[in-house]
């Protein structure tokens, strides 16, 4: 994976997801502290800028950010709700600036599920609009699941309509929640291991019969039975990886090198793949260590098909 820094530059957004990790704040990075930025990361090496905010494609200038960026060298990517590219002249906008690639978060391909859960009742029709208005656009694509008790029964269904429209899409990457970066943690919203366990089992063996790619965030390896070398914390464990993100609050800049963030059950100690896991978000608070329990399969194995892919 490349090494790609983050930039938040607008905290407003355009829905009002219920486990938005970064809700709004009204603020909007200025131009010439968005390019300071673009500078340092240019200068430490980095080889991409990702956008986000909030909603980083309510961010006026957008368009020449993403120029600017591209004269340092550094490809741009847009982590995006997918709403304003709906507008096709606003897609073709930042792509003539110079985009690379889109993240964009779909929650689930049953409407009524998806507008509940970003509190937008045109949200999935305007996601629908913006996967047809990418197709055959000169950029890549991922989709981006956040697992929730809402969806937690049909991550598959939902990767099965994302291959049978839209076949060209070839990444996917689900992210567990994260009590901690939601607005108001909502434990009816948050679900248990075992409630997505079957689903993303079946979401990763679907992809790998299609040759498509995938990433698991916040899931650790004792549920990921097959496709451990997915989890992207495992993978920058073995990778030896970091990444920065320039926030839009107090934290501010912000470098992560540590993966090691969830907790470990007693049982853990006993698992193969201790060294390598992340282990479990917020255990024992919003999350049960009695879901966890050790493995017993060859982690050089794992480590072996991580490096290879390079």
């Amino acid at each position: 994976m490349a090494s790609l820094a983050y930039i938040q530059i607008s905290r407003i957004c355009n829905q009002n997801c219920l486990f938005c990790s970064n809700p709004a704040n009204g603020k909007l990075i200025s131009f010439e502290k968005a390019k300071k930025i673009v500078d340092q990361y240019a200068e430490e090496g980095y080889e991409g800028i990702i956008w986000t905010g909030g909603e980083p494609t309510l961010y006026p200038r957008l368009a020449e950010l993403i120029g600017y960026a591209s004269g340092r060298g550094l490809p741009s990517r847009v982590i995006t709700n997918g709403q304003k590219f709906a507008d096709l002249s606003f897609l073709e906008e930042l792509i003539g600036g110079g985009l690379k690639h889109i993240h964009l978060s779909l929650y689930s391909y049953k409407p009524k599920i998806q507008n509940y859960l970003s509190q937008n009742k045109d949200s999935f029709a305007n996601i629908k609009k913006a996967l047809d208005n990418l197709k055959g656009a000169p950029v890549t694509v991922n989709i981006n699941t956040a697992i929730n008790k809402l969806n937690a029964d049909h991550l598959s269904g939902t990767v099965g309509w994302i291959l049978e429209n839209y076949p060209a899409i070839d990444h996917f990457v689900w992210n567990n929640l994260d009590p901690l970066m939601m607005k108001t943690p909502d434990r009816k919203l948050i679900p248990r291991l075992g409630d997505f366990e079957v689903e993303l089992w079946r979401s990763a063996r679907l992809l790998k019969s299609r040759g498509k790619t995938f990433r698991i965030e916040r899931v650790p390896l004792c549920y990921m039975d097959g496709f451990e070398e997915a989890s992207t914390e495992t993978r920058k464990i073995v990778k030896n990886e970091g990444r920065a993100v320039y926030f839009l609050d107090e934290k501010g800049f912000f470098k992560q090198t540590d993966w090691y963030e969830g907790g470990k059950s007693s049982r853990c100690s006993a698992c193969r793949l201790n060294g390598i896991c992340n282990g479990l978000y917020e255990m024992g608070n919003f999350y049960d260590e009695e879901e966890l329990y050790p493995v017993f399969v060859e982690k050089e194995k794992i480590i072996r098909k991580i490096l290879d892919e390079n």
